[in-house]
């Protein structure tokens, strides 16, 4: 008998998928609770298996699934989205179960194509808002281009309201505790936030674009299922999942301001601390000071999601700025967060090209610069913290206005 069991969630649907208790980088998102990867299995007179899980996993799901019917009576097989996190486990499933046929996007088919060769021809594409029905099982595909990949969809299983969201509504979190309601509150937002912010920042606008289109369908979900984290099965967590969803979409400004810097010998370090202090002094703006030393560049962009301003700090190095900054500079430009204040500031010694730097970066990025950048020559004077305290109070008294 299989030691791994599939899970039930609703009379005809199970969880087969798998979960990474290891997982700490997902291309360059620091995952620091590991991660599920999760399989459906929808049972009915032709059984269908809702996406695969990664490769390494695979005798995971194969041991689920068995735990309800063999392989071999699995008909078909949908794959909602291509990237290897969900698709790996596809070839050695098409080898083990025979599908008739797999269904995904149109952009699917070419995307599965270009990761694996030589795949058998039943893959078969269905259009945005097609309906099918399989033996007694009734489904709608859902177009959720960019959301994250051009060939990503949805798949709506009618006849229990299933949502399978791929990889919207969902997070990195490993857990065995496969419903949202029996998870810690304050970690679902918080990975949920962090997920946001870390894949689907970029894409706000078609995420306030889906809420739309959903609505339009006037589908009757019952129950979310992503690939990644809890599933949301009670009618309040669906509604709070979509509207957290929804606020972070909207890139609001928030009471928050985020200083983030790198230092070698505490300068930047007493200039950030500065900024703080002047911050603190507008009542009810919060100043998160965030050395990159002790943070992670997804933690960053997490607090981004719900803050007005960000200030970076960074010492010249070789004529650049150290590192970690360019790093996370690098990282946040990618995730497209608009509306937020800023201002750049750090200390040199014999050129203070990493200001000039900084500027020209946070304008690429469309924050709105308040004054003047902030430089020290070696150790910031009592003049130059006075300065950043007042920059950090001007960017508070600012934010108020805003919110």
């Amino acid at each position: 008998m299989s030691n791994l069991q599939a899970i039930k969630i609703t009379d005809r649907v199970y969880w087969v998928g798998a979960i990474d208790w290891a997982l700490r980088d997902f291309h360059g998102y620091h995952t620091s609770k590991g991660s599920t990867y999760n399989a459906y299995l929808i049972l009915g007179e032709e059984p269908i298996l809702v996406d695969t899980v990664k490769g390494p996993f695979v005798s995971e799901m194969i041991e689920r699934i068995k735990s309800v019917i063999p392989l071999e009576k699995i008909q078909y097989i949908i794959s909602n989205h291509a990237e290897m996190d969900h698709s790996s486990g596809l070839p050695e499933m098409i080898q083990l179960a025979s599908p008739k046929k797999i269904f995904t996007s149109q952009a699917g088919v070419q995307a599965l194509r270009d990761h694996f060769h030589q795949l058998p021809d039943i893959l078969c594409k269905v259009a945005n808002g097609e309906t099918l029905t399989l033996g007694n099982t009734n489904l709608k595909f859902i177009a959720t281009k960019m959301l994250h990949w051009p060939e990503s969809m949805f798949t709506y299983f009618a006849d229990e309201g299933v949502l399978f969201s791929q990889d919207a509504f969902g997070m990195h979190l490993a857990t065995q505790e496969i419903f949202a309601e029996h998870n810690d509150p304050a970690t679902l937002y918080r990975e949920a936030g962090t997920y946001f912010a870390n894949i689907l920042l970029p894409y706000s606008p078609l995420v306030l674009q889906l809420f739309k289109n959903i609505e339009a369908l006037n589908l009757s979900i019952q129950l979310v299922a992503p690939v990644h984290g809890p599933i949301w099965r009670k009618t309040e967590d669906i509604q709070k999942i979509f509207s957290w969803w929804k606020k972070w979409a909207e890139q609001k400004i928030y009471p928050k301001v985020v200083i983030a810097y790198d230092t070698m010998w505490q300068s930047t370090a007493k200039m950030a601390i500065a900024i703080a202090d002047g911050v603190i002094q507008e009542p009810g703006i919060t100043p998160l000071v965030m050395p990159l030393s002790s943070n992670e560049r997804s933690s960053v962009a997490f607090e981004l999601l719900e803050a007005g301003a960000l200030l970076l700090g960074s010492p010249t190095l070789n004529q650049q700025t150290l590192p970690s900054i360019a790093d996370l500079i690098c990282y946040l430009k990618g995730l497209k967060r608009k509306n937020l204040f800023g201002q750049c500031f750090g200390s040199y010694g014999w050129g203070a090209e990493s200001i000039t730097i900084l500027k020209e970066e946070m304008q690429k990025m469309f924050i709105t610069l308040i004054d003047d950048p902030i430089k020290a020559r070696y150790v910031p004077t009592s003049d130059v913290l006075s300065t950043c305290s007042i920059l950090g109070k001007k960017i508070a008294k600012l934010i108020k206005t805003k919110i």
